[in-house]
């Protein structure tokens, strides 16, 4: 990351984008404690510090009358804690690229920190407009792009700003540096045996990942919704669980390319089922493949329990990627917290451990073992993306040659 940034303007893209109660305060902070390595690296360096993020989707949960309802997206919560967190006092900016954004930057003294209103008010975000972001651009002299959790998005302030500064004035930030880190050392050097966990509902999220996967790991286990599929396509019977029977003869194809080059696929032996999809239903175990009519999988069983985790416990490196069950639920919580602490324990043995991905990030936090794995990513599509091989859009706007003076 740059840091000769003494009496430089910095602009920073944060992903502020944390979950807030109805009463508007923070329920979990991660995204902004992981930022704030970053924005303190800078002040002490003498910077004023200028961040900009989005919250939400206000542009797609319109007021009635049409309006954007800039209240329950407002950045200007975040104010108080973020102030907290880096012990500076944080002015706002009530819009991000309008004259009082402009007059505040201006104002800025060094050691500083400006937070700008959310970029998604403006329909230009999400459309990666120029105008937009060549207006953000004048807000300082230096580009950094800490958010990860966005960099496979190729919106204005994401990627299109960083072509309004010199490729010398733009930089990757801290948490972006240790996310790629991460990633590359999963992809390029992993200790052996290497296993992937997958999770989630749909093997179509998933195709191109597990493609991918075959390439470089031992063992990929399969569980969640996503898993009956798979189930399905073997001639199991799977009562009423979630499929994607479009992507049965995809499921099969995948268990033989995997055959081919060695690669164990798991899928759960057995299954928690329930008759219906909640927490208050009646359910037991049974073995996944003769699952009756009217009964769903919604977690794997204590077979598929003690199987998964002795893999786990096994491997020197583990990827971890949406939970194994309906987590939410709690008594059909048990699976994926079971995985939860096999990563932990295989990471206390010396194993690479990293967890990505909003649904397993939020396990693995529930179950009070997020300080216990090697990485926990801030991206989900964004790392998923990573791990397909395809070139982020947000990394490459840093990496580019291109240019645009104003």
């Amino acid at each position: 990351m740059i840091t000769e940034v003494s009496g430089k303007k910095v602009l920073v893209r944060v992903d502020f984008n944390v979950p807030l109660d109805a009463e508007h305060n923070i329920t979990d902070d991660t995204r902004i404690r992981k930022a704030i390595p970053t924005i303190t690296t800078l002040l002490n360096c003498g910077a004023s510090v200028i961040l900009m993020s989005h919250l939400g989707r206000p542009q797609k949960k319109l007021n009635q009358d049409g309006t954007i309802n800039k209240n329950k997206f407002s950045l200007e919560h975040l104010v108080e804690h973020l102030s907290t967190l880096t012990k500076t006092k944080v002015y706002f900016s009530e819009d991000c690229i309008s004259s009082d954004a402009f007059d505040k930057s201006l104002a800025l003294k060094p050691g500083e920190i400006l937070l700008l209103e959310n970029t998604r008010f403006h329909k230009g975000e999400s459309k990666g407009e120029d105008a937009m972001a060549a207006k953000l651009a004048k807000l300082a002299d230096i580009y950094v792009n800490d958010a990860f959790g966005t960099a496979h998005r190729a919106h204005a302030s994401t990627t299109t700003v960083a072509k309004y500064f010199k490729p010398e004035h733009r930089s990757l930030g801290l948490l972006m540096e240790t996310e790629i880190a991460n990633a590359k050392k999963l992809l390029d050097s992993p200790k052996r045996p290497a296993t992937a966990i997958l999770g989630g509902a749909k093997v179509s999220d998933k195709i191109q990942l597990i493609e991918r996967l075959i390439d470089f790991v031992n063992v990929i286990i399969i569980g969640g919704g996503m898993s009956y599929t798979f189930i399905k396509a073997k001639g199991g019977e799977i009562g009423n669980s979630l499929v994607e029977d479009s992507h049965l003869d995809l499921a099969i194809e995948l268990l033989e390319k995997a055959n081919d080059q060695g690669v164990d696929i798991l899928i759960p032996e057995d299954s928690v089922i329930a008759n219906e999809f909640s927490n208050d239903a009646s359910y037991k175990t049974i073995e996944s493949d003769v699952i009756p009519s009217d009964w769903m999988g919604l977690d794997i069983g204590s077979r598929a329990i003690q199987q998964y985790s002795e893999v786990i416990q096994n491997s020197k490196t583990i990827l971890w990627n949406g939970p194994v069950g309906v987590f939410e639920f709690p008594n059909f919580a048990k699976g994926t917290f079971a995985i939860a602490q096999a990563v932990a324990n295989a990471t206390k043995h010396g194993a690479f451990t990293m967890v990505g991905g909003g649904d397993s990030v939020a396990a693995i936090t529930k179950a009070g073992l997020e300080n216990e794995v090697s990485f926990v990513s801030t991206g989900g599509g964004a790392m998923l993306e990573f791990l397909e091989g395809k070139k982020l859009p947000g990394i490459a706007a840093i990496e580019s040659t291109e240019y645009v003076e104003q």
